[in-house]
Parts: C-alpha cells; sequence; structure tokens
C-alpha cells in the first residue's frame, strides 16, 4: 500500500542556512499526523514543503506514490488551513465556503454541499453573517468549512487553534478530532501545544532546528522518549532533569550520586537498568516525571520507592491538582532550547537625555542622540548632514542638527537670499523665494541641498 505523503530526506535551504535538514517522514491514507516542536523548528516549512507553496532544496516529495517535487500546488488535492482565518471579509459564510467549489465547476448549484458542510461544523446559523459579525471561533469554524468544502485528498493545518483562547481551543480541539474522524481525510497538523498533539494525533513527529527528533505514537513518544530534549518537551508539568555519576561497583546495590545525596535504586529498577553498571563512573541525565514522585516522611517509603529527599519551597494549587516546589540540593540539568530567553535590557543609563520632541521616523539615530557618554551634543563641524532621501518633501523650516539643549532660545533662522533668483529683486521673485523649502539648516546654517529630504529619527 502506497503512502498518502512520503517525505524522503527532504532538506529546505536558505543560502547555507538549513531551515529543514533530510527529513524522512511517510503519512499512511487517513492518517492524523501531529508535526511539533517549538517556534523556528521547521515545521511549518514542511507543511508548506507539502503543500508546494515553497520549494523543495533536496530530496522528494511523493503524494499518493507519485512524485510532487515538481507539481504545482492547485494540482496537488490539497486544501491548507492557516493560523490566521483567512476568510473574504466582503463575502458571506455561505459565499466564503462556496469560493473553492465555483472556482472548480462555476457551472454548478454548490448549495447543498454547502449546506452540509456547516451542518457538520455547526454553522448553519452563520451562513449569512460576514467575518466582521463573528466571534474568533466562529471564524475559524467557517475557514475550516471552506478547506473540507473541497473533500481534498490531504487536509493541512498550520497552527489552526493558536489565535484563540485556552476554553474555544479546548472546545475546537475536540470538534476538529470529531470532524477529521468523520471525513477519513490524510491530515498533517502543525503545533507547538503539546495538549493538541497528544490528543489529536495517531502519531506526533518532534522536530528540533530543523531536524526529525522522533516519530512515535503519543503513549510511546511519553514513556520513551528517544532524547533529553523529546523527554523535556513532552509532558506538563516538565520533567525533572537532574545531573548525576553512575555508581553502580560489583556486589554493591546500584545508585545515582546527585552531588549532595545518593538516590539508590531499589531493586525491581536495578533489575530493569543492568546497562548501568557498564557506565560506572560516567555522567548521566535522571528524569522525574512530577507524577511518579509521591511527597511522604522517610519512614512512609515503599520497598519499590527510591527516596529522595529535599525542602518544600513552594506549592502550586491550581483547582485539579497542585504543583509542589521541592529544593533536593542537586544540579539541574539543562536543555537549552526550552529555557527563557533573557529580556531585553535597556543600555541608556537611568537619568540619560532624551529627545522627545523629535519624531522617531528610521531606526538610524541621528549624531546628536543621547549616548551613554552623557547629553547631546551639536555636531562638530565637517560631521556628515543627517538628513536622508525619502519620498516626503522637507517643511519650509527644518534642522539637520539639534539645537543647544542647554540655550533657551534655537538658533536663528538662515534662508536663500533672494538674489539667487536670476538676480532679480521684485516681489515676484522674493514671493517665490520665500514659498520655497528652506536650504539651510536652522542649527548650523549648513547648506543641504534641495530635493525631497526628511528629518534622522531619533531613540525615544
Amino acid at each position: 500500500m502506497s503512502h498518502a505523503i512520503e517525505l524522503r530526506e527532504v532538506s529546505k535551504r536558505y543560502g547555507d542556512a538549513y531551515a529543514v535538514r533530510q527529513v524522512s517522514l511517510s503519512v499512511a491514507p487517513g492518517e492524523f499526523l501531529v508535526l511539533l516542536g517549538p517556534s523556528g523548528c521547521g515545521k511549518s516549512t514542511v507543511l508548506r514543503m507539502i503543500a508546494g507553496l515553497e520549494d523543495i532544496s533536496e530530496g522528494e516529495l511523493l503524494l499518493g506514490g507519485e512524485p510532487a517535487n515538481d507539481v504545482l500546488p492547485r494540482e496537488r488535492d490539497i486544501a491548507m488551513m492557516f493560523q490566521s482565518f483567512a476568510l473574504y471579509p466582503s463575502m458571506t459564510t455561505r459565499e466564503n465556503i462556496a469560493f473553492p467549489l465555483r472556482l472548480r465547476d462555476p457551472a454548478t448549484d454548490h448549495d447543498p454541499q454547502v449546506r452540509s458542510t456547516a451542518r457538520m461544523l455547526a454553522i448553519e446559523d452563520l451562513l449569512d453573517r460576514f467575518p466582521a459579525q463573528m466571534s474568533g471561533g466562529e471564524r475559524q469554524r467557517v475557514a475550516m468549512g471552506r478547506a473540507i468544502s473541497r473533500q481534498p485528498s490531504v487536509f493541512l493545518l498550520d497552527e489552526p487553534l493558536s489565535s484563540l483562547d485556552a476554553k474555544l481551543r479546548s472546545h475546537l480541539r475536540a470538534e476538529i478530532a470529531r470532524i477529521v474522524a468523520e471525513l477519513g481525510v490524510t491530515t498533517v497538523y502543525v503545533t507547538h501545544d503539546q495538549a493538541e498533539a497528544m490528543s489529536l494525533g495517531d502519531r506526533v513527529a518532534v522536530m528540533r532546528d530543523g531536524v526529525l527528533q522522533q516519530v512515535s505514537r503519543p503513549r510511546e513518544l511519553y514513556a520513551r522518549p528517544v532524547n533529553v530534549f523529546v523527554a523535556a518537551f513532552i509532558g506538563t508539568p516538565r520533567i525533572n532533569l537532574l545531573e548525576g555519576v553512575v555508581h553502580a561497583p560489583l556486589g554493591s546495590p546500584m545508585a545515582l550520586d546527585l552531588g549532595r545525596q545518593r538516590l539508590r535504586l531499589p531493586e525491581p529498577l536495578t533489575t530493569d537498568h543492568q546497562l548501568l553498571r557498564i557506565q560506572q563512573g560516567r555522567p548521566v541525565i535522571v528524569g522525574l516525571r512530577p507524577e511518579a514522585v509521591r511527597i511522604a516522611p522517610p519512614s512512609q517509603a515503599r520497598s519499590a520507592e527510591a527516596v529522595l529527599g529535599g525542602v518544600v519551597e513552594h506549592v502550586e494549587y491550581q483547582g485539579h491538582e497542585v504543583l509542589v516546589h521541592v529544593n533536593t540540593g542537586s544540579r539541574r540539568a539543562l536543555v537549552p532550547e526550552l529555557e527563557a530567553s533573557r529580556p531585553a535590557v535597556d543600555l541608556a543609563p537611568a537619568g540619560a537625555a532624551r529627545r522627545p520632541w523629535l519624531a522617531a521616523r528610521s531606526p538610524t539615530p541621528a549624531p546628536w542622540a543621547a549616548t551613554a557618554r552623557g547629553p547631546p551634543r551639536r555636531p562638530a563641524p565637517g560631521a556628515p548632514c543627517p538628513y536622508r532621501r525619502s519620498a516626503v518633501r522637507r517643511p519650509a523650516a527644518t534642522w539637520c542638527c539639534a539645537p543647544d539643549p542647554n540655550t533657551a532660545s534655537a538658533p536663528a533662522r538662515t534662508s536663500r537670499s533672494s538674489s539667487t533668483w536670476s538676480g532679480s529683486t521684485c516681489s515676484t521673485a522674493r514671493a517665490r523665494a520665500s514659498a520655497r523649502p528652506r536650504t539651510r539648516c536652522r542649527g548650523c546654517s549648513r547648506d543641504v541641498g534641495s530635493g525631497l529630504m526628511r528629518r534622522s529619527a531619533v531613540a525615544p
């Protein structure tokens, strides 16, 4: 049996940088596959290559067993649903759903099929409404209806629920599962939300930095991750990862040295992990799922349990569960891709002078912007004028440098003399000269030329 979708070592390259690297993946007919991973891992790029919206740099794509690298997107029999609602605002729900059907066959009456799709999505009462008259969840249902009304062979969904609130996401997640099961269409779903992935997918493919990490059923993915990244990414609350050293001398019970204390493994765990003995003295990462930890006094420890001491630091009450933060004195293993990035830091010193009266119009600061060395200063003689050419005409009176902030008034304004108009001194020539834009800076009297100018921006 041929696969509905098959990727053979597919890569996507932008210059020398790889967004996707040698992904090999197959999707069976009628299967619901979820591409899961953090932002920027390449999952949406894979989806766009399947749809034909991105060219494949290396590798081969097969649809229904046939090569599809050079097949046009409209000839792939694929429907795609995006994160944004992608509805025509000037069309009603009925017209939006019928639009792809009219493109395919303009002469046929598509109203029965539109009503059937609306009945499946429970949006029959919205058929005569415009997108602006609907909520976010209703618009997302209409977008889904427009995609499935074509009855495609492959259905692609690119984070369709990420712009909705948590309650609506949970409701529509169940609706998507029901609709896809009813249609029986091959579906590839992209998300960064593991709750969506674990609840919707027949299989889940985890990606990291453009590389496929693991493809498994949700239960196997959770219980048997292939590496630390998958173990840390799957599961809420996140798995506890501790750095340790194997202590397994011959004739002695095995243990894991966690720094300040040693975790002795009971007999059942020792039997299951005999491979640890050959790792004697080597560093390892110990993973403890939160639901596998029981808080109790040491005297109440059971024979099949490993005991780890600690101090309760914080308790989070969340209604259906309580999260307890315990300090065991062990060193936590870090997964860089999952750690929070540093917040942006304002490098300007406290109290540094600012120029709020100048509007920022360009990312390039003027030479008189405030710096860490002190307050703004006027440009030195011979410094380039900070004006930039643009499509906005320069105002009649303007600056190419800042006035001295310590003075109460601005420098005197200078302008072009009327004698520049062919030596004429008549009233008409003088009027024309005064009406033209100034060509000299009010601050330094420097000639900044003529033409289209604008003021450089200053950091706010």
